[in-house]
């Protein structure tokens, strides 16, 4: 695995590469030789905030965690990225897939399948989707009172999703077809 470690806010001592290089290098035996782990960590106020990107065959394992200390930060993202990992190996799994950078060693093992981390689509949900400006789909979340709202763009005639961020402003997703 190639670790690619960047900082903002923060120069990336040799003791947090080394942190992160030790914490993120146990999925080594997962992953694949060839196998980029994109690393930020940043800094803004008492906030120690640690991003990890792993591209995998068109998808990505991402996780994002912050707390007050960046060391306890990479240890919660190596968890989630454990986590991701479960959901993912499973899904693979399910549909026989061939998972790119993946080694035969993460079909094999058992260590990543536990039951109660499976996804299971409890409710289906249909609704009618009618044209509005993103704008007007950030007021009408709001006046449901939810962190999301999926919409038809007036502008795009395409499906879009706006969202709340942690700051409190607002996120618009747009497809991107590939």
């Amino acid at each position: 695995m190639t670790f690619i470690i960047i900082g903002k806010n923060i120069d990336v001592t040799p003791g947090l590469k080394e942190a992160v290089e030790h914490k993120l290098g146990k999925l080594e035996r997962y992953f694949t030789p060839d196998t980029e782990i994109h690393v930020t960590l940043s800094v803004q106020r008492e906030r120690q905030k640690i991003e990890v990107t792993i591209p995998v065959k068109g998808d990505i394992i991402r996780s994002e965690q912050v707390s007050s200390d960046m060391y306890v930060s990479i240890d919660l993202v190596e968890e989630v990225i454990e986590r991701q990992l479960r959901k993912y190996k499973n899904k693979l799994i399910a549909r026989h897939q061939e998972g790119g950078n993946f080694k035969q060693e993460f079909y094999e093992t058992d260590d990543l399948i536990p039951d109660e981390d499976e996804v299971q689509i409890v409710r289906t949900k249909r609704f009618g989707i009618k044209p509005m400006y993103p704008e007007d789909a950030c007021v009408q979340m709001d006046l449901l009172g939810h962190d999301f709202f999926v919409f038809c763009n007036a502008e795009t005639d395409e499906v879009n999703v706006v969202y709340r961020r942690k700051n409190g402003s607002f996120g618009l997703i747009e497809p991107e077809f590939r």
